[in-house]
């Protein structure tokens, strides 16, 4: 039987819930911080310990904003076959994504470098492939030049989901926004200014959404 959670873990796995279920990744240490007025992000990771040792969520190494719930609905959960014992998830194989060029598709074959064998659980969702990333436009969410995006195919976006969008002749990694016909793709990054879309601009496109990201040693 699962350790009974305090009502301060409680409140903290409620908000991985709600960020994942909103934006697609887990929120980082500091976004917990800062949400729940803790003076430090060690604070917020004596409570993500304390989680995973009573088995509500998973810390997994090396990912960014590493951060698995556990017995929850989805892929994340191990599957049975008939004789009644537990499998691992299926891995999934994804292909890799490099520099995408100019008004050419992102998975034309000269784009992808490799593919990838990924544990499903690591995503918020299915993603159809991994976007190495350029820049340093969205660090403050903890996208880093050359982590791997796991990017899952959609043409529309919610405002506040990270997505991968075309403009013209380039491929960017932003935050949506739309306010009537207004579409602004806003960097995390105060370095970087936001993008403004012209309405009926026929040179933009939604790609994809942000559903994960692995921090890479491909860097």
């Amino acid at each position: 039987m699962a350790t009974a959670l305090t009502s301060r873990q409680q409140q903290i796995l409620g908000l991985i819930r709600r960020h994942v279920r909103e934006s697609g990744f887990p929120p980082t240490r500091a976004e917990i911080a800062a949400e729940l007025g803790f003076r430090s992000v060690n604070a917020a990771e004596d409570h993500l310990q304390a989680l995973a040792k009573k088995g509500a969520i998973e810390l997994t190494p090396g990912a960014s904003r590493g951060i698995r719930l556990k017995n929850e609905p989805g892929p994340q959960q191990l599957h049975f076959a008939a004789d009644g014992f537990a499998q691992l998830p299926l891995m999934l194989s994804l292909p890799l994504v490099g520099r995408v060029a100019a008004g050419s598709p992102i998975l034309a074959s000269e784009h992808v470098e490799s593919h990838l064998q990924c544990d499903p659980g690591l995503f918020s969702g299915k993603p159809d492939y991994l976007l190495k990333v350029r820049g340093m436009s969205m660090r403050d969410v903890g996208i880093l030049e050359g982590d791997l995006l796991a990017v899952q195919r959609k043409n529309e976006a919610r405002n506040g989901q990270i997505v991968v969008a075309r403009i013209g002749d380039d491929v960017t990694v932003k935050r949506f926004r739309k306010t009537g016909a207004r579409i602004q793709l806003l960097p995390e990054n105060p370095e970087f200014q936001p993008i403004e879309i012209d309405p009926g601009r026929e040179d933009f496109s939604i790609e994809g959404l942000a559903v994960g990201l692995i921090r890479s040693g491909l860097n």
